[in-house]
């Protein structure tokens, strides 16, 4: 019998929609039910390509007699945590503060009628195992303990929502800002790296680009830890890893042991995006063509099977098939060798470590590289890799989360532009374009956002993270291909942040707007964690643009934003890495780079520019064919090609030619 979520657009919650729990989706109708029947609320957060939310689904939500006790005892209500982040931060919080560890998903949280958590956990078995609690024994005992301890429940309410109020970061007074909080981020970064397999920390093992991104900056600012060649190195090992799809392109979520070689199999736009922008970097740097071949095998997965028709990108593949995690991508050497001539085969299986003992489940293989090739082997393996995917094709596919989420697909646009750069691949450039063109027709209204687009539906009020990353992906496009409207939709969401999501009274930006829905918290983050921080991207992009623009109120915001979190972000440096890239272009402010002048002369400057790694230089390419330029733009018309470069509020003399314009953008200005 279906329940009320069938009303719903988000695949996760339509996963549940024939469950015989009676489930609601988060909102104004299920409280108000809770409040009046004064039951307690079991809240369940999770998402679509979840593997363990699965196994809970199957086992309890599933179960007749375990929705029977939900029923009986509890007002339930689903909640997709991509669609509702704004939910997920406050209880994963509020997990950590009642459990004492770390969440994850599914999360299953106990809530008083007005939303404050009592009891909390996150997967339940139906019977008790793993030395966990079962869920069916659990939900009486649960309901029990609300009816009869309101007084200590409320006492506790008391004291967690005095907790939530002195987590997020204080104002302090006398702050002054140094570059130290970076030195101190490199070397606890430099601590945490693995020098065997790289990556910073142990298993499970997360890609985490945000802290790649910093060190590759650090490095190319001069800094003395060699951070630079450990993001290096890791980059090189995740490519030859399993994590790395190594026939379909494309990263899954994180790997389950140190060495990148089994992954958990879903894989992530969010990931994906800025992953795609590394790997371009790293090409820039070396050149090396395994890095420009890992660009175009995920692009080429990106527009296989994650890209709408109307142009945006869907959310998320899910880890299982047929119920089994990695189906899809695992093989058994019958599977290979059915499929391949003895020929092909005895020039893959050493590639791919084949010839060594299984390295999933003890059973089957799934691909890592596992030597270099010989030159003569490529056609060979290219030939069998191709007939191995064709073969793969053939098998069910995992599942597929597609609701197009604004702030991941921000994050693949900014990557996508920054890959088209480097390679100069326009028709990246049209993808990442088309896909920006699909948000701003679909998502966009009334100058706001909304955070989530399903089955002809924009929903849901967007959050910091979504015109954080939207305004930062627009910078990146920009300088790829610089298009008018673009930078006037950058500043109405350069606005929107101002207006709906700064602090007046202390600064930095709420994650949710002025006028969301009032939650039992209102978060400010300030880390980065499987996304960058939505203040610390507002803090990049909000300086950028006003240095480009010289719109000193962006500037003004940025900066009272860094004043707000540098204490913390001294005291634990290298969990805000995002964050101390805006503290350094606040102290360090990039080069504003306008490049000017015949159409056919500019598309030379552009690919030479294109080859140097400049991450403290933001430059637009403006032919003379471009009118109705922003003052701040508006360059003369010359018949060759000139560069006007701006340090901070220092502008200097024109630039003739690519090789000078690439020394002087390698050179920090005097702050």
């Amino acid at each position: 019998m279906a329940n009320r979520l069938t009303q719903e657009t988000s695949p996760y919650l339509l996963q549940h929609a024939n469950n015989p729990v009676d489930w609601l989706s988060w909102g104004d109708e299920a409280l108000a039910i809770a409040r009046q029947q004064d039951k307690p609320i079991l809240l369940s957060i999770g998402y679509s390509s979840c593997h363990w939310c699965h196994v809970m689904a199957h086992e309890s939500f599933e179960d007749a007699e375990v929705a029977a006790a939900m029923n009986r005892h509890f007002i339930n209500i689903k909640v997709d945590r991509e669609e509702r982040p704004d939910l997920d931060q406050i209880y994963q919080l509020a997990h950590q503060m009642l459990a004492r560890r770390g969440g994850g998903w599914p999360l299953t949280m106990f809530l008083t009628p007005n939303q404050v958590p009592f009891f909390s956990g996150t997967y339940f078995p139906k019977q008790p195992r793993y030395q966990m609690p079962g869920f069916l024994d659990l939900l009486p005992r649960v309901a029990e303990f609300y009816a009869s301890h309101k007084a200590e429940i409320s006492e506790q309410n008391t004291q967690m929502l005095n907790a939530f109020n002195a987590s997020g970061p204080q104002r302090q007074a006398g702050v002054q800002l140094t570059l130290a909080p970076l030195e101190d981020a490199a070397r606890g970064l430099a601590a945490q790296f693995d020098p065997v397999w790289g990556g910073f920390g142990g298993a499970p093992k997360f890609p985490r680009p945000s802290e790649l991104e910093f060190a590759l900056r650090y490095a190319a600012s001069g800094g003395t830890v060699p951070v630079g060649e450990m993001a290096m190195f890791t980059l090189n090992k995740m490519q030859q890893g399993g994590i790395y799809d190594q026939l379909g392109g494309g990263f899954c979520r994180y790997s389950v042991d140190e060495r990148w070689a089994i992954p958990h199999f879903e894989k992530m736009l969010y990931d994906n995006g800025p992953l795609l922008g590394l790997f371009a970097d790293a090409f820039a740097l070396t050149g090396d063509p395994r890095f420009r071949q890992v660009c175009e095998e995920t692009i080429g997965w990106l527009m296989r099977e994650m890209r709408a028709p109307e142009g945006g990108f869907y959310s998320a593949l899910d880890a299982d098939s047929e119920h089994e995690e990695g189906k899809f991508y695992v093989w058994t050497p019958e599977d290979i060798k059915r499929v391949l001539t003895p020929d092909e085969y005895a020039v893959l299986a050493p590639q791919y470590g084949l010839d060594q003992a299984p390295n999933f489940e003890d059973k089957n293989w799934h691909f890592i590289l596992a030597q270099p090739l010989a030159k003569d082997a490529e056609s060979v393996l290219k030939h069998a890799k191709a007939k191995l995917f064709a073969e793969r094709e053939k098998r069910i596919r995992p599942g597929r989360d597609d609701k197009v989420l604004v702030s991941w697909n921000a994050l693949m646009i900014k990557g996508l532009a920054r890959a088209a750069r480097v390679f100069g691949r326009h028709d990246w450039t049209q993808i990442a374009q088309q896909a920006l063109d699909f948000i701003h027709a679909n998502m966009w209204h009334e100058k706001r956002l909304s955070a989530s687009f399903k089955a002809g539906q924009a929903k849901l009020n967007a959050y910091l993270d979504d015109y954080a990353f939207l305004l930062d992906a627009l910078l990146e496009l920009m300088q790829t291909e610089y298009r008018g409207q673009d930078l006037a939709f950058a500043k109405d969401l350069a606005d929107q942040l101002l207006s709906q999501f700064e602090d007046p009274e202390h600064g930095g930006f709420f994650f949710t707007s002025h006028d969301h829905e009032h939650l039992i918290h209102r978060p400010k983050p300030g880390t980065d964690q499987a996304t960058p921080s939505g203040n610390g991207v507002a803090i990049v992009a909000l300086q950028r643009l006003g240095l480009l623009l010289g719109e000193p109120s962006y500037i003004t915001a940025s900066e009272r934003a860094l004043t707000l979190f540098y204490p913390q972000a001294s005291h634990q440096a290298s969990a805000y890495t995002t964050l101390l890239t805006g503290l350094k272009e606040n102290l360090q402010p990039p080069d504003m780079v306008v490049v000017r002048g015949p159409a056919d002369s500019i598309e030379a400057w552009r690919v030479t520019l294109a080859k140097a790694y400049l991450p403290n230089s933001m430059v637009l390419f403006l032919s003379n064919k471009m009118t109705a330029l922003p003052s701040a733009l508006a360059k003369p018309q010359t018949p060759v090609v000139n560069a006007w470069v701006c340090k901070g509020v220092k502008c200097l003399s024109a630039v003739t030619t690519p090789a000078e314009l690439i020394t002087l953008c390698s050179v920090r200005a005097d702050v």
